[in-house]
């Protein structure tokens, strides 16, 4: 039998605060997600990471001063559904292997909204992914899968498979992808925000171009992915 599945570079879990409030599906979901605990919570998280300006240029230093500005209309918006995210910043940077990667840079205040959404949303969905997967996960690392790669080869597994899907991240389909979400979250607000954060689009010279989308969303389908073939032994997922 040969081991399947994916090894690529190991990443860090994007929602690993010990603050993270329990998520729950309900109608309520967005009152949780502005809640002064999580977005205390969010805001540590968004300042540790630091990270560069997005298109408009406010850097995490200046992350509290705009809160203290804008965080009272920002809060309405999102608890009326109103809220519109501001795209986000086209950088590239080279690859191993040749050719450049495309990443974009969302603003300050949105990486602090997506934290918030993601530390409540990822209660929800992480129960249901595949026990072989370790990356973008709370309380899991590469080491982790690497540990899991070996204990397989002692049980006697002789190969595995190391397999990539070109730009999946980019390309993942935002209908099926927010069908997905919705099998767990009914608060339409959330919903919303997560489609708009989708559909943000990216600037280049000053022209909004297509969308991309976050790591903890992208994850609800690659869920599908993890589970093809279940029954046999899968290789760790370390992306």
């Amino acid at each position: 039998m040969k081991p399947r599945g994916t090894v690529g570079e190991p990443s860090p879990s994007p929602a690993q605060s010990g603050a993270s409030p329990r998520g729950e599906q309900g109608d309520g979901l967005m009152e949780k997600v502005v809640a002064r605990q999580n977005m205390l919570a969010a805001l540590k998280r968004v300042e540790q990471n630091k990270g560069a300006p997005g298109v408009d240029g406010i850097p995490t230093e200046n992350l509290r001063e705009q809160i203290r500005a804008e965080w009272s209309r920002i809060r309405e918006e999102l608890l009326t559904g109103i809220y519109r995210p501001q795209p986000v910043r086209r950088v590239e940077i080279p690859k191993p292997g040749g050719g450049k990667r495309m990443l974009g840079i969302p603003t300050v205040m949105d990486r602090l909204i997506q934290q918030a959404l993601l530390q409540v949303l990822t209660p929800i969905f992480d129960p249901q992914f595949s026990e072989a997967s370790y990356g973008f996960r709370p309380g899991r690392r590469a080491h982790e899968a690497v540990k899991k790669a070996r204990q397989y080869v002692e049980e006697g597994y002789e190969w595995a498979v190391d397999m990539d899907l070109e730009k999946f991240f980019d390309r993942v389909n935002h209908d099926i992808l927010m069908a997905r979400v919705a099998r767990k979250v009914t608060d339409k607000r959330v919903l919303k925000v997560i489609r708009r954060y989708l559909q943000a689009g990216i600037m280049v010279n000053g022209v909004k171009r297509g969308a991309t989308s976050s790591s903890g969303m992208r994850m609800t389908v690659r869920h599908e992915c993890d589970e093809l073939g279940d029954g046999s032994k899968a290789m760790p997922n370390r992306r």
